[in-house]
This record gives structure tokens, C-alpha cells and sequence, in this order.
């Protein structure tokens, strides 16, 4: 346990994480629980639900251990979401999704032969499901900017040229100006920002084979491949180990809790796991860990005014979220398209992964991420044993 108070300078790190987390990604998150059927009032409660439950686990982990664990949702889970057809069961369905998506995470940390084959799954296929899942979304601002472009271009430009500055600064930057967009074009008087503190909204699931096998296993896989085991490599490649299981089991288990409050997962993060990890955040690794803490605990205040995030967001022009939502992507598609087509040994079964997945493709309630997996580990299974060889 911690004996001193957090130094300034992890303060300060902690703050910029937690503005680059949720500010870079929101779009996204409200995307993805839009995308399975969710209310305005759903959306805002899977918003704070998801920054309580990371910015909570952070604090909880980082202090546990010692070491500098950043939490966060799920990016490329939420983006899985938006292109996933909503179930029967519409946003409640998506719920059981959320849960069947924890407990596996869960399951994974506490029973090591799942966590060694969610391991097992071929990189390259796993980036490719998440390259197919992605690319209708990178494609929104070209078709948006085609659409209205007196109200993309702006953000759009914000994006790449703060992205000649600061990668991090681009999807900020974007956001930034979107929401000016928003304050010059749309109609304001509707916006009553003091009456959207609300309390979370309860979800009751309804569990189905499309919602367990059609959200929650390609929501897990495609967590766990991009997120949790990228960000236990970060942390070991700054000298910090802590045994995987126990932190996979936990960010689970913070899944599960939020999950009936529409937060699609809770999972280990990557890109902010190396800003808290990294020598800028404190000189001496023993007191980085306050980086992670204090990030958490920025989390939980941003998760406080979820609402109003999300109903200003509701105001947007039409395909504008969209937009930003794919130029935030567009680096993530980037690097999974390029790992997942550079080993020659799985590059034609990543291809179909990628192809079928990008599809959108949905038959017997199960959507392209799950159909693009199972065609392309097929063909990977034949290669390997041999067959279809001339």
C-alpha cells in the first residue's frame, strides 16, 4: 500500500492519459453501443459505467500490485460492436454479449488452458478480424466528407495536421473541433446541461445463442488479442511484472459489474499502459504506478458528466460522430492490416478472415467477425495439415 501522496508529476501524467483515453475513443464507445441497440439514455449510462469501471480497476490494480496498470475499455471491441447487427433481444441481448464477454475474461485469468487458447489464436487472424471490423468505420469520413463536406473537413484537417505534430494530440484535436462544429450548426436550445446528471440505467439480459456466440466470444477474442495481452507486453517492456492471470481475471470481473449498465468491456490497456510506464511519467519506476491511479481516478470524474457528453454528442450534424469515430481508427486499422497480412505462413488465411469479416456478412443470427474467424482458421488448419496443397 501507498505511504506518501501521489508526486506532482504522476498528477499530471495521470490527467493526460485519462484526456487522451476517454476524449480519443468516446466516439467510438457510443458508436459501438449505438451500433447493438442502444437509447440515448443507454449510451450515456454504458459511457459512465465504462470510465467508472476502468478508471476504478486502475486505481484498485495499480495500488495492489505496484505497478503502472492503466485500464481501459474496450476500443476495438466497441468498434466490433458498431458493425455488429443488433440481436433479437436489441440492446439487451447486446448485455448478455457484455457478460459472456467477462466471464470468459474471467475464466481466462483463473483456468490457464482458455487463457492458452485465446493465446493460441493466430495473431495475424485476430488482427485481420479487427482490420475487417474496422474498415467500414475508416471508410465514414470519406463518405461523410463526400456528403457534407463544409462540416467534415474541418475535423478531418484537425486530425492530420495535429497528427504531424503529436499522434496523440490528433483524435483530441479532432474531437475539439467537432464539438465546436456541433456549437456553430446545431441547435443549442435543445442542450439542457444541467438536467443530464443522471443515474445509471439498470439493463436486464437476455441471454441467446446470437448474443453469446455472436457478440460475446468475438467481443473476448478480439479483447483479448488487441488489448489485454498487448497490454501485459507493455508493462514487461518497462520492467513491470505482474502475473497476467490475476489482472485478466480482475478487469473481467469489472466487466461483469458494469456490464448490466451497458459498458461493453473493461480490459488492460496498451498505448496509455506505455505513457504511465515510460521513464516522462516519473524518474523512479517504484512511484509510476500513481501515473495509473491518478488516471483512474480522472476516469471516474469524466464517467460523472457522461450524460451530458453523450446527449452533446447527440446534437452532431448527421454522420459527424461517424466521422471522427473513423479517423480515430484509421492508425488501428492501419497497424492490423499490416500485421495481419506481413507473415507469409497466414497471409491468405488472414486475406479470407479479413474479407469475409469486412462483409458484414450475417447468417443464423452471426454476424462477419465470427463467420471471418472460423473461415479463416479453417483454411489455416487445412494448411497446415497439408491439404488443398497442389
Amino acid at each position: 500500500m501507498p505511504k506518501t501522496l501521489p508526486p506532482f508529476q504522476t498528477v499530471s501524467t495521470g490527467f493526460v492519459v485519462a484526456m487522451v483515453g476517454f476524449f480519443s475513443s468516446f466516439p467510438i464507445l457510443l458508436q459501438g453501443m449505438q451500433g447493438v441497440g442502444a437509447s440515448g439514455g443507454q449510451a450515456a449510462s454504458g459511457l459512465m459505467a465504462a470510465a467508472v469501471a476502468m478508471g476504478l480497476a486502475g486505481i484498485v490494480l495499480s495500488l495492489r500490485t505496484g505497478a503502472p496498470v492503466s485500464v481501459a475499455w474496450s476500443t476495438p471491441g466497441a468498434a466490433l460492436l458498431a458493425v455488429t447487427a443488433p440481436v433479437e433481444a436489441g440492446f439487451a441481448g447486446a448485455v448478455a454479449g457484455f457478460l459472456t464477454a467477462g466471464a470468459l475474461t474471467v475464466l481466462a485469468g483463473l483456468w490457464k488452458p482458455l487463457g492458452r487458447l485465446a493465446a493460441a489464436i493466430p495473431t495475424p487472424l485476430a488482427h485481420a478480424m479487427l482490420a475487417g471490423v474496422l474498415l467500414p468505420i475508416c471508410l465514414a469520413p470519406v463518405l461523410a466528407l463526400a456528403e457534407t463536406p463544409a462540416i467534415i473537413a474541418p475535423t478531418i484537417l484537425a486530425w492530420f495536421l495535429l497528427g504531424r505534430i503529436s499522434r496523440l494530440l490528433a483524435v483530441p484535436g479532432a474531437v475539439v473541433v467537432a464539438a465546436l462544429t456541433i456549437a456553430v450548426t446545431a441547435d443549442l436550445s435543445a442542450w439542457t446541461p444541467g438536467a443530464l446528471l443522471k443515474a445509471p440505467e439498470f439493463v436486464l439480459p437476455q441471454f441467446s445463442l446470437p448474443a453469446v456466440i455472436g457478440i460475446g466470444v468475438p467481443l473476448f477474442i478480439v479483447t483479448m488479442a488487441t488489448q489485454n495481452i498487448p497490454g501485459i507486453a507493455v508493462m514487461r517492456s518497462f520492467g513491470f511484472t505482474p502475473p497476467p492471470g490475476p489482472l485478466f481475471a480482475s478487469v473481467g470481473g469489472f466487466s461483469i459489474l458494469s456490464a448490466p449498465f451497458g459498458a461493453p468491456a473493461t480490459c488492460l490497456a496498451a498505448i496509455t499502459a506505455a505513457m504511465c510506464a515510460n521513464p516522462d511519467s516519473h524518474p523512479d519506476p517504484h512511484e509510476r504506478y500513481w501515473s495509473a491511479v491518478m488516471a483512474g481516478v480522472f476516469y471516474c470524474i469524466l464517467g460523472l458528466f457522461a450524460g451530458v457528453i453523450t446527449s452533446y454528442a447527440g446534437l452532431a450534424p448527421s454522420m459527424l460522430m461517424a466521422a471522427v469515430a473513423g479517423v480515430a481508427l484509421l492508425g488501428v486499422f492501419a497497424g492490423s492490416a499490416a500485421a495481419a497480412l506481413e507473415p507469409e505462413r497466414t497471409r491468405e488465411a488472414a486475406a479470407i478472415t479479413f474479407v469475409v469479416t469486412a462483409s458484414g456478412v450475417t447468417v443464423f443470427g452471426l454476424g462477419g467477425a465470427v463467420w471471418g474467424l472460423l473461415a479463416g482458421g479453417l483454411v489455416q488448419i487445412l494448411r497446415e495439415t497439408g491439404w488443398g496443397r497442389g
